[in-house]
């Protein structure tokens, strides 16, 4: 009777004295790790356990349990538990405690949790005697379970409630949890094609749960990918549903919500500056003195906030959606409103913010059974991890999201991760490698990556481009880029077009184009891209035997990088120092320091086992020019082969590390 009464969901000491249990029971079980006794509730430590001593009891014993706790409730603050437990000792059928226990699993108010809603909900349709409620409380049920994050659970009930019913509401409210399930751990075209369906089903009787599901369709085929497809679920007219209108008179939720739809409706269908103009007045209600938004609410303005690139409104109305799912719920939404968060952190240049947050996500997402949040968490770390300089925890990461994003169709995930190992190979200097990734990211064609993410990966690319000769191709990219840029979709834009420009420009315009850039640097804030600059502009000027002024451009790049946390390009920056000259803090050690700063920077090259070919990419220079000091790296060192080389080179740098 213990473990039976300990059980149960609402587990309380009164209900165990009531069975005849001592207290000298309980303190055993508790010093055996079984239970956890706390202002005279016990709790089973290990749920598997819980589950598994319930299911195993005969369901005599089990109904005296739940009369013990019936009675040990009655008389308190909370109604829910009291029914709960009396119909959990009740035998079906017993329709009016059914309909007690299912009116008080309906009540508003943040008294019982979802998960206790859900117990109710389920419990009360086992007490129905007609097919009809049972099937609708069934479906209520898998709700609550969703928003519990118990998404397994979910998909057992609403399996249970069946598909039978021939009305169209009950059959659209099994589609929207259904799709809704799928939009958090599953195929997302599947999602919104469910979703769709639910909205059609749902408009004539119900428009505010097929409001609902036409919003989560926008978010699954903005999550695919396809811009024409967010058009279509943003079409409420379609359905003759009773859409919003902008006017004067509405609530300010429903004038913001108008607002939504028509500003994103403008932008996917290409009229930005219009689409813009709805959506910042979105971002400017978000949050308003005296109004309570709910965390969805500020999830579409943060949403709204980017797209208009207002990057610091973006991460107030997602931090504020967090703190709200929190403190109010439905906690469902704490690692949607993370991953938010910490994308936003992301392009604001926040990098470790940004690993906070989506570290964070990355374990509540997994928690709840959200794998398609999970794999854009990853995706994010794998974006912070080739600033940071880690190449391992960018392989990690973004193997992680792909193995989601792939068979669950998630576009921007993908996109994102690709985007993070390019980014990474660009921090090395494997420019071709780079270039390979991210072309078709940024081209047409039927392999172009996400539509809000494939712009922000185009100086990067062009980077790649420029330095392994596809100029046609980078050119390409930066005219598409020209004209995203003037529409004010990134703060860092302006400076990232000055810069690509440079890339590829003639040696008289470089330079201007350079300090152009640097100039658009200095009026927003980004350590990590201003550094990049600063380093191709220095590396420049050192090919241009310019060395004087560029260690001051290569310092300057390298502050930037360590400020920021950016290792990986603060080791670039060294080692372009190193070329013009400068010893810098940290001097090559043993046979290391024989060598010139351009056969140190070839030497460590071959090491990471680049080709000769590769290596006068990354150096701009000729592969006559590498195998000439290759040889005399040879010479001077006393090594016979590249594999003897990287030893060496290894050795040494341990022990510049760690002297």
């Amino acid at each position: 009777m213990l473990l039976l009464v300990a059980a149960e969901r609402e587990r309380d000491g009164r209900a165990a004295g009531a069975g005849g249990l001592d207290a000298g029971a309980l303190d055993a079980a508790e010093a055996a790790g079984l239970l956890e006794l706390a202002g005279g509730r016990i709790r089973v430590v290990d749920p598997c356990l819980a589950r598994t001593v319930y299911a195993a009891v005969p369901p005599a014993r089990r109904r005296a349990a739940h009369r013990l706790l019936a009675e040990a409730h009655a008389g308190g603050p909370r109604a829910l538990p009291v029914l709960f437990h009396r119909a959990s000792a009740a035998t079906a059928p017993a329709p009016g405690l059914g309909d007690a226990l299912a009116a008080a699993a309906e009540l508003p108010g943040g008294g019982p949790t979802h998960a206790e809603r859900s117990a109710a909900w389920a419990r009360s349709a086992e007490l129905a005697a007609d097919e009809g409620p049972r099937a609708v409380r069934l479906i209520n049920a898998a709700d609550h379970a969703r928003l519990a994050g118990l998404p397994h659970r979910a998909r057992e009930l609403l399996a249970r409630a069946g598909c039978e019913d021939s009305r169209d509401a009950v059959r659209g409210a099994a589609q929207l949890v259904g799709g809704q399930l799928a939009l958090q751990d599953g195929p997302v075209a599947d999602a919104r094609e469910a979703l769709l369906l639910a909205a059609e089903l749902l408009a004539p009787t119900d428009a505010h749960h097929a409001l609902a599901a036409r919003l989560a369709a926008v978010e699954a085929s903005w999550a695919m990918g396809d811009a024409a497809a967010c058009v279509e679920a943003l079409d409420l007219e379609a359905l003759d549903l009773e859409a919003p209108h902008h006017t004067q008179e509405q609530p300010a939720s429903d004038r913001r919500l108008a607002a939504y739809r028509e500003g994103m409706s403008a932008v996917m269908r290409g009229r930005p500056d219009t689409g813009r103009r709805w959506l910042r007045e979105v971002v400017a209600g978000a949050g308003e003195a005296g109004t309570l938004d709910g965390p969805e609410i500020l999830l579409r303005a943060g949403s709204a906030a980017l797209v208009v690139g207002d990057l610091p409104a973006a991460c107030r109305a997602n931090s504020r959606a967090l703190a709200v799912a929190r403190a109010r719920g439905p906690h469902i939404l704490i690692a949607q409103a993370l991953e938010r968060l910490a994308y936003g952190e992301l392009r604001a240049g926040r990098h470790a913010r940004a690993r906070a947050h989506a570290e964070d996500g990355l374990r509540t997402a997994l928690g709840a059974g959200q794998s398609n949040l999970a794999a854009h968490h990853h995706a994010i770390l794998a974006l912070v991890a080739s600033v940071e300089g880690s190449s391992e925890a960018v392989a990690e990461h973004a193997a992680a999201a792909e193995r989601v994003a792939a068979p669950h169709g998630l576009a921007q995930a993908a996109t994102l991760s690709q985007w993070a190992r390019a980014r990474a190979d660009l921090a090395r200097g494997r420019l071709p490698e780079a270039a390979a990734r991210l072309g078709p990211l940024v081209g047409a064609g039927p392999r172009r990556g996400h539509f809000a993410v494939r712009m922000l990966a185009v100086p990067c690319f062009v980077e790649a481009a420029a330095r392994t000769g596809q100029s046609e191709a980078a050119r390409s990219a930066v005219a598409e880029f020209t004209h995203w840029a003037a529409q004010g979709a990134d703060p860092q834009a302006p400076a990232q077009l000055a810069r690509c420009r440079a890339l590829l420009s003639g040696p008289e315009e470089r330079e201007a184009l350079f300090t152009t850039a640097l100039d658009r640097h200095d009026e927003v804030a980004g350590d990590f891209e201003r550094g990049r600059t600063q380093l191709l502009y220095g590396a420049w000027l050192r090919r241009r035997r310019r060395p004087g002024e560029a260690r001051g451009r290569l310092r300057d790049a390298l502050v930037s990088f360590e400020r920021g946390g950016a290792l990986g390009w603060a080791a670039q920056a060294r080692a372009e120092l190193r070329a013009t000259g400068d010893a810098g803090p940290c001097e090559p050690a043993g046979p290391l320091a024989l060598l010139t700063p351009q056969q140190l920077r070839i030497a460590r090259c071959v090491a990471e086992g680049a080709t000769n070919r590769e290596v006068a990419l990354r150096l701009s220079v000729s592969p006559r020019t590498v195998d000439h000091h290759l040889r005399n790296v040879f010479a001077t060192l006393g090594v016979r082969s590249r594999v003897e080389l990287s030893r060496m080179v290894d050795r040494a740098e341990k022990t510049t590390a760690h002297p």
